[in-house]
């Protein structure tokens, strides 16, 4: 039912909405998290409180992870022009992996009584985390949020987000749930009660066709949201890249996904890379996919579905962006604005022959790992790259079962929604994949990348490009002396064979 419908009085715009609200938000601190917390305190600067479920991390207590929270990127404008919203920010200490979120009493009877929005974004992102960590952060971690929210007073809208890539099995994703073949709760069963050896060799078999533990524990979560009987929807991105405009062009403040990719090719890192470069890519930025995310609380708290909503955060071929596209533009702009730092000037490619490409890591992965380390150990010094291009390496293994297949994801509810939020903030809560030009957004994402992720000042690009100038002599002459040597070696070849051939009718007269 489109929002405009849910009655006869003014639909409020997204902002009002918000107005004197008080939201719940867990994985705030995350690269989504920050962005959306900082980007409702702007544009919906009238809600009235926003909480952050925190934990403690590396010593360091929930409380005091706040401060530098906010002096980071997305709460720049903030602490420049609106300062006293920061007040607005209220940090719970807790932990989703445990019963009650972890919280202190006083705290969850705090939460229950004033909060109705609750956005879980709450997640392990890693592809290869083991099975029983990646259930307790994903699956029982949004079990425990859901109950939680159940016992909220108020709670009007709870949206969790989820990924589009939580049924890779199927090549077509529509926006509704999907059957799965055991119940999260037989999943979290098996993982408390089995060993970590034992769950190890039963991983393979748990997981079916799913590719990783991320994909299958957050198939699990999205099944507790479907039972939750919440005024609840499901928010499916893509993969989140740096975002089109806000905090600001580009931003991206992890290696995580295609940022790590372009980090590792554009230091020389990564030479070759298993993909099939004619499949699109569906990627929608950070703040597009927040902005998104906001919108979407509100039309659940508008419209309380009885049946919680499936909602695909994708660009779906709308503005349509292939493998080969985005590696040959990356690599133009990477060329023109390097990386501090390389290990060797960015070349190599893709291909989808496995063959092809353990040919390749073997020679341009291995060998110069294992020469460069005898250099630097001539040096005297410690010897490294052969353990970076091992990790390299498994890196690769993790994301080529995404670079070498394509999906098709429906997102007829996100254009509906898209179209369904007022005029007014249709400018401010921007979700349009169609405005990018992938070209210019491409050369923003790695200026960006350099600035927030490497800490590469502008002013160290002159400097950048010319040591690309010499790796790129060196580069060149490290190819003919490959190509020298292979000559060298296949005309040896020929010359003993012949040898030998001729010598053959003398030895039989002997």
């Amino acid at each position: 039912m489109d929002v405009t419908e849910t009655s006869n009085k003014k639909v409020p715009s997204i902002p009002e909405w918000y107005r004197g609200r008080e939201v719940l938000v867990t994985g705030g601190t995350g690269f989504m998290g920050k962005c959306l917390v900082a980007k409702l305190l702007l544009d919906c600067p009238e809600v009235e409180k926003i909480y952050l479920v925190v934990r403690e991390k590396k010593g360091v207590l929930a409380k005091n992870r706040l401060a530098p929270l906010i002096q980071q990127e997305p709460f720049r404008q903030l602490r420049e022009k609106y300062s006293s919203r920061l007040k607005k920010l209220c940090v719970v200490a807790g932990d989703t992996t445990l019963d009650g979120l972890g919280m202190s009493q006083a705290d969850a009877e705090l939460l229950k009584n004033n909060v109705s929005v609750i956005i879980n974004m709450a997640a392990n992102v890693r592809f290869d985390q083991p099975l029983k960590n990646a259930v307790t952060m994903n699956t029982k971690g949004t079990m425990n949020v859901i109950a939680f929210a159940k016992q909220v007073k108020n709670l009007e809208s709870f949206v969790h987000v989820s990924t589009a890539y939580c049924h890779c099995n199927v090549p077509e994703l529509e926006e509704r749930f999907y059957s799965l073949e055991m119940s999260p709760e037989e999943v979290i069963k098996i993982v408390d009660q089995t060993s970590d050896e034992v769950l190890e060799t039963m991983t393979a078999k748990l997981l079916g066709e799913q590719p990783n533990t991320y994909a299958f524990t957050k198939a699990l979560s999205e099944d507790l949201v479907r039972r939750s009987g919440l005024p609840a929807a499901v928010a499916r991105p893509s993969i989140v890249s740096g975002s089109y405009k806000e905090p600001d062009y580009g931003w991206v403040d992890n290696m995580n996904g295609p940022t790590g990719l372009m980090v590792g090719a554009g230091k020389g890192v990564i030479r070759t890379m298993l993909c099939k470069t004619s499949c699109i890519i569906d990627v929608i930025p950070c703040d597009m996919a927040v902005n998104a995310t906001i919108a979407l609380a509100w039309q659940t708290g508008l419209e309380k579905p009885k049946i919680p909503t499936v909602m695909n955060l994708t660009s779906s071929g709308e503005n349509p962006i292939t493998w080969k596209y985005a590696l040959d533009t990356g690599r133009k702009h990477v060329l023109a604005n390097p990386f501090s730092g390389p290990l060797w000037y960015p070349g190599g490619g893709m291909t989808s022959s496995k063959l092809l490409h353990i040919i390749s890591v073997f020679f341009l992965h291995t060998i110069p790992a294992y020469f460069l380390d005898a250099l630097i150990m001539l040096t005297g010094n410690k010897p490294f790259l052969v353990k970076v291009q091992a990790r390299v390496t498994t890196g690769i293994n993790l994301v080529y079962y995404y670079t070498t297949k394509e999906w098709v994801f429906k997102n007829d509810r996100l254009k509906a929604l898209r179209e369904s939020i007022l005029p007014e903030d249709k400018e401010k809560f921007f979700m349009d994949i169609n405005v990018i030009s992938w070209d210019d957004y491409m050369l923003k994402y790695i200026l960006a990348t350099r600035k927030y992720c490497l800490k590469d000042d502008p002013s160290t690009l002159p400097r950048a490009r010319r040591v690309f100038a010499y790796l790129y002599t060196i580069d060149l002459f490290a190819k003919i002396c490959f190509v020298f040597l292979i000559g060298w070696f296949l005309y040896s070849w020929i010359v003993s064979e012949k040898m030998t051939i001729a010598a053959k009718p003398d030895m039989a007269w002997t």
